[in-house]
């Protein structure tokens, strides 16, 4: 069955190479650079929404729902979606104390320049995110609209899809001589927060043979939850495209979250400065920071990597406090 997709993101995103880069890593590393999928959408959410939102529209939906942390870069990568194609979006952001809510920086600041109604909630409530969501789209479906939820991250079989097709644009790169193709990588590393991106790059490399093994770095929860959820994602997948393997699975890694869920430890933040200061790149604490890090300790090393930077450089410039004693000139 044909899926409906929306043509949302700036494609093909490029592949691109540091010499300073491998050397920090200690291997050769071609990074697929989807900070630069769009502007304010920019990352990795904006190719799941390509379809997710397409399904929206199919069904006439209003309104767009989800949820996320109170910097959440699909959160606001969905406000600034609803906002291009003329729907509301309502947002459920977990933040420690709702009664206080944080400041209106980074990707907080984007979602209220995208007009999303904004509902901040606790971590206990957000353990409840999805019956929170159907409780909210009941309410809106009361007043009139018409909602359309979408899970944390965008990540279900549906959204999934676009890594999928992430994994074909990669080929033809590849077979256009580009990322020193058409030869595959050894390995694809990347960060996991909700599972899909990680379903979707373990089957897209599968079918479109892209390596032989993918590498999904989780920033929370651990190997066993995302074992769990990437096994229920990869058959919502399958279901939708009969024709890729159900056996892709990624290899997931837990040793390198971190304190906690947005917080880097101290060698993690000192690595994130030393890339912007060596290659230009900027890497964010959440996720990408995290997963270039886990790279670095990866045992054995792949000898040639295909890193995909998933974005979130609003989330970054929301920790310039967290920062600062790095900041210091050298």
């Amino acid at each position: 069955m044909t899926r409906s997709k929306l043509s949302l993101a700036t494609l093909p995103t490029p592949l691109w190479r540091h010499e300073r880069l491998d050397a920090l890593a200690g291997t050769e590393v071609w990074v697929k650079r989807d900070d630069l999928t769009a502007s304010g959408a920019a990352g990795n959410k904006i190719r799941k929404l390509e379809y997710l939102a397409a399904e929206a529209l199919d069904q006439s939906a209003s309104v767009l729902v989800t949820c996320g942390g109170q910097q959440s870069n699909h959160a606001r990568a969905t406000a600034l979606v609803a906002a291009e194609l003329g729907l509301k979006s309502v947002l459920l952001l977990r933040t420690p104390d709702p009664r206080a809510p944080p400041p209106a920086v980074g990707n907080l600041l984007l979602d209220y320049l995208a007009g999303a109604e904004v509902r901040f909630i606790t971590p206990a409530q957000y353990r409840e995110r999805d019956a929170l969501m159907a409780e909210v789209a009941r309410e809106l479906r009361e007043r009139g609209e018409r909602p359309y939820v979408i899970p944390e991250g965008g990540s279900n079989g549906l959204g999934s899809l676009g890594y999928v097709d992430c994994m074909a644009e990669v080929r033809a790169q590849l077979d256009a001589g580009l990322g020193g193709g058409p030869r595959a990588f050894d390995a694809v590393v990347h960060a996991c927060g909700s599972g899909g991106t990680a379903a979707g790059t373990a089957l897209g490399a599968r079918a479109h043979g892209i390596a032989a093994v993918t590498h999904a770095v989780a920033v929370c929860d651990d190997r066993a939850y995302f074992e769990t959820v990437v096994a229920r994602i990869t058959a919502e997948t399958v279901a939708l495209a009969p024709n890729l393997d159900p056996s892709a699975r990624p290899c997931i890694h837990d040793a390198w979250k971190g304190p906690a869920y947005g917080l880097p430890s101290d060698d993690q933040t000192a690595f994130i400065v030393e890339v912007a200061r060596n290659t230009g790149l900027l890497v964010d604490p959440v996720y990408t920071g995290k997963a270039l890090f886990g790279l670095t300790r990866l045992e054995p090393k792949p000898k040639r990597v295909l890193f995909l930077h998933t974005g979130g450089i609003p989330g970054l410039l929301a920790q310039a406090e967290a920062f600062a004693p790095y900041l210091r000139n050298r």
